[in-house]
């Protein structure tokens, strides 16, 4: 009878780490491939290359979510912490971890649209910033000589434009910038045409217009390039986006916004009728304060005509000539007085030189100078014999001190050599101290007295030689045996070899 052998146990199959997560790849990403998961936000961070990560979790579980770069760009707004979300994407494994994620392709805020989460998170930001402050904000011009116009050339807002400013103001000059106010690229040409005019300074005002519309149709007037274009110029900007509940990141960044299309003409050019009235009223103005100032004025003119110098000049002048006779001949009789006190002076003076002997004066003089001569010789010879012996005195404290000065130098040298050589021979005994307690310890590490310290001991024979090995003796011989305190005398009894 043939015998069939049966293997039950089946075969082992050993999996590398990379092949097993790479197959788990595989299953999650092709059962798992387009899933959509609502959950609370939590964890999220942005990486410096743009990557968006974050946890999406429930009240059970959380799974972990990246958002790639290309993806975030096209977000209209930032995930945040605790905000509710749905998301699309698909499973994977990120390998090196050993963990699954699942990489987002969509994201949509839960209770509230993503356009209207993005409009707050923005309108928010720029508000932070100071953009929207009242501060900032530009005066329109009364009557601008040109405006300036972005919006679509095709669209209803310029048509009505025109047809405000044809009725109000027709010799006005207006600049059209035509671009496109939907869809992608607008809001780059809105920016461009906003900064070409900046730059032209070709119009005293700017109207930024558009139609209705919904949240998506108007989002180019929401973008941050278009907002931080309008708060950067230096030409006041007036907003007229939309109907009169829409409100735009464009309406609160400009200097003025106006519900409609049609009120941002209305309001940048007044009535031609509205603004000659305006002129007469201001020309009225003007004549009442002409005749107001002219009044004062001819009030003042005749208070001045009333007064005395305006009746009678010529008297006022006559009187002052006289005036002016009187003090001229009090000046000449006070010169021609004083000229005389001089002449006397002069004789008087003239008089006592005639009486004055100079050469008696001179005599008198020369020998004061030889007498006075005489004494300073005198002078200089005693105190030139005083400086000599002081001279001499001053020689001779000088040797004795430059003897003690050497002798102090002398003194001080070897003192300090005596210092040195004492501090020499200090630290000399210092290290032959050291080094005699260095070998001192050695000595003590490598005596045998140590060893016997330490519970050792040394046998030697009848002859006075070390025992190293049983066979040095016999049974009956006397030996002596070396302790740490003392010797002990013994008979060998037993012999016995231990080890090799």
């Amino acid at each position: 009878m043939n015998q069939i052998s049966l293997n039950l146990v089946p075969e082992r199959r050993i999996w590398s780490v990379s092949e097993i997560t790479s197959r788990i790849t595989g299953l999650l990403e092709s059962e798992f491939g387009d899933v959509w998961l609502e959950g609370e936000v939590s964890n999220y961070t942005a990486s410096q290359p743009g990557h968006l990560y974050f946890t999406l979790k429930d009240a059970r579980a959380q799974i972990r979510c990246i958002c790639f770069r290309d993806c975030a760009r096209r977000l209209k707004f930032r995930p945040e912490p605790g905000m509710h979300m749905l998301v699309r994407g698909a499973l994977s494994v990120f390998e090196p971890r050993g963990e699954y994620q699942l990489q987002v392709s969509y994201i949509e805020p839960v209770g509230s649209g993503a356009l209207q989460a993005a409009f707050e998170q923005l309108n928010a930001k720029l508000a932070a910033e100071g953009l929207f402050d009242e501060a900032r904000k530009k005066t329109i011009p009364v009557l601008p000589r040109r405006i300036g116009l972005v919006t679509s050339p095709t669209g209803a807002a310029v048509n009505d434009i025109l047809r405000v400013l044809e009725r109000r103001f027709p010799n006005v000059s207006l600049l059209i910038f035509p671009v496109r106010v939907q869809g992608e690229g607008a809001a780059a040409e809105i920016v461009a045409a906003i900064r070409h005019f900046n730059k032209v300074r070709g119009v005293d005002v700017i109207i930024l217009a558009r139609g209705g519309g919904s949240l998506e149709d108007l989002w180019t007037f929401n973008e941050e390039i278009v907002a931080r274009a309008i708060a950067s110029g230096e030409i006041p900007l007036i907003t007229g986006i939309g109907h009169e509940t829409d409100f735009t990141i464009a309406d609160f960044a400009g200097d003025l916004r106006a519900p409609t299309p049609s009120a941002a003409a209305e309001i940048v050019v007044q009535r031609r009728e509205e603004f000659e009235l305006h002129i007469r009223r201001l020309g009225q103005q003007i004549q009442e304060r002409m005749r107001y100032r002219i009044a004062i004025l001819q009030g003042r003119l005749h208070e001045l005509r009333g007064r005395r110098a305006f009746r009678r000049p010529l008297e006022i002048l006559r009187g002052g000539e006289q005036r002016l006779d009187v003090l001229q001949s009090e000046m000449v009789d006070s010169f021609r007085a004083r000229l005389r006190v001089s002449q006397r002076r002069l004789a008087a003076s003239q008089i006592r030189l005639l009486g004055f002997d100079l050469r008696q004066r001179a005599g008198l003089l020369r020998a004061r100078i030889m007498s006075l001569a005489g004494e300073m010789a005198a002078s200089l010879e005693r105190i030139t014999a005083r400086r000599r012996r002081t001279l001499s005195k001053l020689q001779l404290r000088l040797a004795a001190l430059d003897l003690r000065v050497w002798l102090s130098r002398h003194r001080r040298r070897l003192e300090s050599a005596t210092d040195a050589l004492q501090s020499v021979a200090a630290r000399g005994l210092v290290a032959r101290r050291r080094q005699f307690e260095a070998l001192e310890i050695r000595l003590q590490e490598r005596s045998p007295l140590g060893l016997l310290g330490r519970g050792y001991a040394i046998a030697y024979d009848s002859a006075g030689k070390i025992l190293r090995s049983p066979d040095q003796v016999a049974a009956g011989d006397e030996i002596a045996v070396r302790l740490a305190r003392g010797q002990v005398d013994a008979r060998v009894l037993q012999k016995k070899i231990i080890g090799p």
